[in-house]
């Protein structure tokens, strides 16, 4: 009896498991993707948008990978995120071709978001890819730096159930919020010396998101200046789904710090930290 229990408990746990892939699975699983990695364009609004987008290799369309937009920052663009030595803020690599990376092109190098017309953008590529290649419906991502992050969380103000979690880097409410009310997970992190997003613009994004994601508040620790430590803080008693996440250190404005004081580029603790994040959810 017991061990003809236990295999109906594993064939349930199988089946359900089954159910719920098959049932995030977007419309373009099973189909032979038109969509190649590269440079794309899509009029938006009566404007040429483009956006670049990154298959990973040996791209299977009956598995739901997850959909990663790295947005770039001020007098940026797409390129600046899909090149370099980190990609996708050094996402890429750790992904290990586990998801879908898209850089879309902000208007003026930069995210304004008129009108909502850069969250219309975003939405529409997001629907083409869906409509074409197999995604999770339940794994989509955005992460950027400055004015990217500042896009990142306005996506998570209008977009939250679409998204699975954000991850801002040294952002501010600069491309709005419409809405702002629902729970997503967040990760956020800032520089205590920033001297063009002060932290202060930081902690009121992730203030936010601590009282909607219902988490225990507390006072957030941050390293001194010139200490060269970052400190991550994990909120505690948040809603199950939303886990809240932040990060404090000491640098100025940049994308990828480390404990040196600046800019660390590869070696910086973002990567990991931001990908250990986004990757918790299966």
């Amino acid at each position: 009896m017991f061990f003809s229990s236990h295999f109906l408990a594993l064939g349930a746990i199988f089946f359900l498991t089954l159910f719920n892939n098959v049932h995030a699975a977007t419309a373009g699983c099973g189909k032979t993707p038109t969509l190649t990695s590269g440079t794309k364009t899509v009029t938006v609004n009566g404007k040429q948008r483009r956006w670049i987008i990154r298959l990973p290799d040996g791209y299977n369309n009956t598995q739901p990978y997850r959909l990663i937009f790295g947005l770039h920052w001020r007098d940026a663009d797409m390129t600046s995120v899909d090149g370099g030595s980190a990609p996708y803020y050094g996402l890429k690599a750790l992904a290990k071709n586990s998801a879908i990376f898209v850089a879309p092109d902000g208007l003026n190098k930069g995210w304004a978001n008129s009108g909502g017309e850069d969250i219309t953008f975003i939405d529409t590529i997001r629907q083409q890819i869906e409509n074409d290649l197999c995604v999770n419906e339940k794994l989509r991502f955005s992460l950027g730096f400055s004015y990217g992050g500042a896009m990142s969380y306005s996506l998570a103000c209008s977009k939250a159930k679409d998204f699975r979690a954000i991850a801002v880097l040294s952002g501010a409410l600069l491309s709005g919020c419409s809405g702002g009310n629902d729970p997503i997970a967040f990760y956020g992190q800032h520089g205590v010396r920033d001297s063009v997003l002060p932290i202060s613009m930081g902690r009121d994004i992730r203030d936010r998101f601590v009282k909607n994601n219902g988490c225990q508040s507390m006072q957030a620790r941050e390293p001194g200046q010139n200490s060269r430590q970052h400190i991550m803080n994990v909120y505690q008693n948040c809603k199950s789904e939303y886990p809240t996440q932040w990060t404090a250190f000491d640098a100025d404005h940049v994308a990828l710090p480390g404990d040196n004081g600046g800019d660390a580029g590869t070696n910086s603790f973002t990567p990991g930290d931001v990908w250990k994040f986004f990757s918790q959810f299966q």
